[in-house]
């Protein structure tokens, strides 16, 4: 088997450039159709995140793949294997709080990273879920995070 290729950095910022303005398009389709336009991808179904941003304190919708878990959800921030982290990775970790629109539900949620056990556990389910994360895994060098997010406390 072939050595998976890897993103230089060159090749992570274009992808952002062209990435950004669809995925605002994409994640602005899915809500006005409750996730009939634009609501999968590579086979599997995407929800749309909704977080305050790391920076700009401002309310982002970001289309992620998920994994169902629980009364909530797993988000990999896999970025397709890139050698940083995807920006909504840090958006996270400042706001835990995200709102994760699946279909016409809404989950109000709260993300926490995975510990190393967690992910050790947590991982082949990701992986049997969507299959691809194992070969973005395989072309970076980074730990491919995961967020366990589950109902916010009352």
């Amino acid at each position: 088997m072939a050595e998976p290729r890897r993103m230089s950095e060159r090749q992570m910022r274009i992808a952002k450039w062209i990435m950004g303005p669809f995925s605002r398009w994409n994640a602005r389709r899915y809500l006005a159709s409750d996730g009939r336009s634009m609501g999968r991808f590579g086979g599997r179904d995407i929800c749309v995140a909704s977080m305050t941003g790391a920076k700009s304190g401002a309310r982002r919708d970001v289309p992620l793949m998920y994994v169902p878990h629980g009364d909530g959800v797993l988000l990999v921030a896999s970025l397709g294997g890139a050698p940083k982290h995807p920006t909504w990775y840090y958006n996270l970790l400042k706001h835990p709080d995200v709102d994760v629109r699946v279909k016409d539900k809404t989950l109000r949620l709260r993300a926490r990273l995975a510990s190393p056990a967690e992910k050790g556990a947590l991982w082949p389910i990701c992986v049997a879920h969507y299959p691809d994360y194992a070969s973005y895994q395989a072309r970076t060098d980074r730990d491919i995070p995961v967020f366990i997010c589950e109902p916010r406390s009352r």
